[in-house]
């Protein structure tokens, strides 16, 4: 497993943009497909984006298409998530996450399950 922490979140108004990074060391980054996930207080943890080991894949849910961009560099083991034109139900805790490790280089997996090594979260705040 390796280890994950988050940077970059905040409070924005909504139609505005953040960056979020997410850290990763002890172990091969390029090895983990990456996602970051979100989370409402009383709500389940939900898949938001996610990228493939190798970086050629990238999966959104709808919701979020067209506003957020994943991307990752193995060479800083990072990955990022920008979003834009925030809306005010994106308002969460954010957390990075790296699969299980033995997927194919261009696969992105979708399911919480599918992912074994979490970030502690960080907020996400749109203001109206």
């Amino acid at each position: 497993q390796v280890q994950l922490v988050e940077s970059g979140g905040g409070l924005v108004q909504a139609g505005g943009s953040l960056r979020l990074s997410c850290a990763a060391s002890g172990g091969t980054f390029s090895r983990y497909g990456m996602a970051w996930f979100r989370q409402v207080p009383g709500k389940e943890r939900d898949f938001v984006a996610g990228i493939s080991r190798n970086g050629a894949r990238t999966y959104y849910i709808n919701s979020v298409k067209g506003r957020f961009t994943i991307s990752r560099d193995n060479a800083k083991n990072t990955v990022y998530l920008q979003l834009s034109s925030l809306k005010s139900e994106d308002t969460a805790v954010y957390y990075c996450a790296a699969d299980r490790g033995h997927w194919a280089p261009d696969v992105v997996v979708n399911l919480r399950t599918d992912y074994t090594s979490w970030g502690q979260g960080i907020q996400v705040t749109v203001s109206p």
